[in-house]
């Protein structure tokens, strides 16, 4: 069994391409902190988006953990990592950390045995469907309505934007949205926990009114009882959905005991990895509630493809783009949805260093 010989990690930061911002927040930036895992003569690549902090404890700290174990030994070398950050906290950066190098321990493993990783997983579907992700509220009208109809002529047949930086312009712009795309494909709208629980409401019968199916975070994730109350007089046709704010299976398990969704969204970059994501995914099933997989589509395409409870993939404009930039063998969506490449091993993604090398953080 090869063991682990050698872990580098180099983080990139990716401008925008236009300033952006949802109800809650706005950014101009964003970085990636990208892991490669040596172990018998292969190399397993694995990112997650967040802070030049997780990667500082990747280097000082999870790397020194993981050299010299069996690059078999997934969850044994998770353990190891969860154990180890106790005293910093398990949420947050150290999630994301473990996340970095866990991906990156799956994509060795399918590697090693010369498979892609969905084989390594067990696929129950060839494909997942994806919906497009990004209608940002520093968007104009006419920025909103070209990207979305781009991705309607693509073949995608769901679309997101974000509202509550404005709530007063918000049904103008699901207007514009819905407009934009036509009658037959669905709108989906995210908060970003931006209203109050009564605004949460009215919105939420409004937005009806344009045929939005998907009302994702109408008010703070950590407001479970709000969430419950919008799921049980949500209008017929319309999700309540949240999650992707989640690091553990308790922060999943608690929020499906308050029944407060009708999706739970799962980030395998932020939840300890595609291990971590297989937790909550078997949590899902248990309530028997749908999963929908929160942006990084390129490690999502793989595990979503063979976890039972998955609806569809975040096709996020701002990590398709940067994937784009940063790596070949990047999956294309096809009507609608993205196939794993049954030919190439583990994710099937290569590092473009000289294209890498001017974004370095």
């Amino acid at each position: 069994m090869p063991k682990i010989t050698q872990l580098d990690v180099s983080a990139y930061t990716i401008p925008t391409d236009f300033p952006e911002s949802d109800g809650t927040f706005e950014w101009d930036s964003t970085t990636i902190v990208i892991v490669e895992v040596h172990a018998g003569g292969q190399i397993g690549l694995g990112f997650t988006y967040g802070d030049l902090t997780a990667a500082r404890l990747i280097d000082r700290k999870l790397s020194q953990l993981i050299l010299g174990k069996a690059a078999m030994a997934i969850t044994g070398c998770w353990m190891t990592m969860l154990h180890a950050v106790r005293n910093l906290g398990r949420p947050g950066v150290a999630s994301h950390a473990i996340a970095a190098v866990d991906i990156a321990l799956w994509d060795l493993k399918a590697r090693l045995l010369g498979i892609p990783l969905i084989s390594l997983l067990g696929n129950t579907r060839a494909g997942i469907p994806i919906y497009g992700s990004g209608g940002f509220t520093s968007y104009s009208i006419d920025q909103l309505q070209a990207q979305l109809s781009g991705w309607a002529q693509r073949g995608i047949t769901m679309v997101k934007i974000k509202v509550g930086t404005k709530p007063a312009e918000d049904l103008e712009r699901v207007r514009s949205a819905r407009s934009a795309i036509g009658p037959n494909a669905e709108l989906f709208v995210d908060a970003n926990g931006a209203y109050s629980r009564k605004q949460a409401a009215g919105f939420a019968e409004q937005f009806a009114g344009q045929g939005v199916t998907w009302f994702e975070e109408p008010v703070s994730s950590d407001d479970l009882e709000g969430l419950a109350l919008l799921r049980d007089h949500a209008p017929d046709g319309m999700d309540i959905a949240a999650g992707e704010y989640g690091y553990d299976s308790t922060y999943f398990r608690r929020m499906l005991e308050a029944d407060a969704v009708d999706v739970i969204q799962v980030d395998a970059t932020r939840a300890a990895g595609i291990t971590g994501f297989l937790a909550a995914s078997a949590l899902a099933d248990a309530f028997h509630v749908p999963l929908s997989a929160h942006t990084a589509p390129s490690i999502h395409a793989h595990v979503c493809c063979a976890v039972p409870a998955a609806r569809h993939v975040e096709y996020f404009h701002d990590h398709v783009r940067i994937e784009q930039m940063l790596f070949d063998g990047v999956l294309e969506p096809v009507n609608g949805a993205l196939h794993p490449d049954s030919s190439s091993p583990g994710l099937g993604l290569e590092l473009k260093r000289a294209d890498a090398a001017k974004y370095a953080a």
